[in-house]
């Protein structure tokens, strides 16, 4: 596949993937959040509503979002919803960006978000569809694609005729 062949991935689908993984992570964190501050006011003398208390979920919160997606990225090169969205995030290589491009491309997506979203909106104009996050830690999100064809139906063949194989009774040479 040439590079102008690259199935780059588009404004609209990177949107939802986005929207997929922060209702995941919302839905998440709440339940959990929930949870502990149950466990807190039923055992301790903590106010939970106290601003030492929420400026720890909310610290929580940015630790929990800031590893969902760099964790991701750097083991699968794809989120949840980027999954879901049959995308992946790569480097120059082709693979999945390591541990610092990955934090990289977290930092250049809050510096995306600040001006309005306005570092996002790169992906109509760029060439290879990369907002600022992706051009400052040089990565593209591309549609992942499937196994080709035919290696999928010779790994099918190979696959039946070994399960075929081994349901033969053994011969032998003593009979």
């Amino acid at each position: 596949m040439s590079a102008d062949d690259t199935p780059y991935a588009g404004l609209v689908t990177r949107t939802v993937a986005l929207a997929v993984d922060a209702a995941a992570l919302t839905v998440g964190f709440a339940v959990a959040s929930g949870v502990v501050g149950l466990i807190l006011s039923l055992f301790t003398a903590v106010e939970v509503s106290s601003p030492g208390a929420i400026v720890g979920v909310a610290g929580g919160w940015t630790i929990v979002v800031a590893g969902y997606f760099v964790l991701f990225w750097t083991l699968a090169g794809e989120t949840p919803g980027m999954r879901l969205m049959r995308m992946r995030v790569v480097d120059a290589h082709g693979e999945p960006p390591g541990l610092w491009r990955s934090v990289l491309r977290l930092v250049g997506a809050v510096l995306a978000a600040i001006p309005c979203f306005a570092g996002y909106l790169l992906v109509l104009v760029d060439d290879r569809r990369r907002g600022l996050h992706d051009m400052i830690a040089r990565t593209v999100v591309v549609y992942a694609t499937a196994e080709p064809v035919e290696e999928a139906a010779q790994s099918s063949r190979s696959s039946r005729a070994f399960a075929t194989a081994s349901r033969r009774e053994p011969t032998s040479s003593l009979r």
